[in-house]
């Protein structure tokens, strides 16, 4: 985690200890002119963004998506709603690897204007949060295993049918049906600490 904390220290940005994406209503304060569909291509596009800008890259398959509706104070409808799509790294990424994951990451969404909000500063299950400048929370968080995995939730939009991506069907007992990482990589899945030139991202970074 070497990289992302000095990179929190030196900009004075985000708090440590905030929580996951799990479970958060959309701010209704945020509506913006897409409608769900759009926010559900754009969700699937910045996820796309962001593992192109990863070097080395890694293996990674959609997870569910879920679609909510957006309330008021008083619990009533506003007439827009809210999606979040999931992507699941694949690519088994070492403990001594994930702070460099995390900074190629954390570098990438500032270069897309996006802040950060929130940091989780743990050895087994680090995570960030950002948001986008059009209100869209980004977030990578490992998990179970060190199961690394980007969430994006849109900010409230106008309700509509929400068409769901594809997910590739699993063979039952595949390696990917067990849900955890699998994929070796001889950089991000390496049980030593990261060598003084980390990897850039390919999006401001060359």
């Amino acid at each position: 985690m070497t990289l992302v904390t000095s990179t929190l220290v030196v900009s004075g940005c985000g708090f440590i200890g905030g929580s996951g994406s799990e479970g958060k209503k959309a701010d209704a304060s945020k509506e913006t002119t897409m409608n769900m569909r759009e926010a559900a291509d754009h969700a699937e596009g910045i996820i796309d963004a962001t593992l192109k800008a990863i070097n080395p890259p890694v293996v990674a398959m959609r997870g569910p998506s879920s679609d909510s509706s957006c309330t008021d104070l008083r619990s009533d409808g506003t007439g827009t709603g809210a999606v979040t799509r999931r992507r699941y790294v694949m690519t088994i990424i070492s403990a001594e690897r994930r702070g460099s994951f995390l900074g190629v990451v954390e570098r990438h969404w500032k270069n897309e204007g996006y802040q950060i909000t929130s940091v989780r500063n743990s050895a087994d299950m680090p995570a960030i949060f950002m948001t986008a400048p059009d209100g869209f929370q980004v977030s990578l968080e490992f998990g179970y295993k060190g199961q690394a995995g980007f969430h994006v939730t849109s900010p409230c939009v106008t309700e509509s049918k929400v068409t769901e991506a594809p997910r590739k069907p699993l063979e039952p007992g595949s390696p990917e049906s067990k849900g955890l990482p699998y994929v070796h990589s001889d950089f991000w899945s390496a049980r030593t600490p990261v060598p003084s030139a980390s990897p850039r991202t390919s999006a401001g970074g060359g």
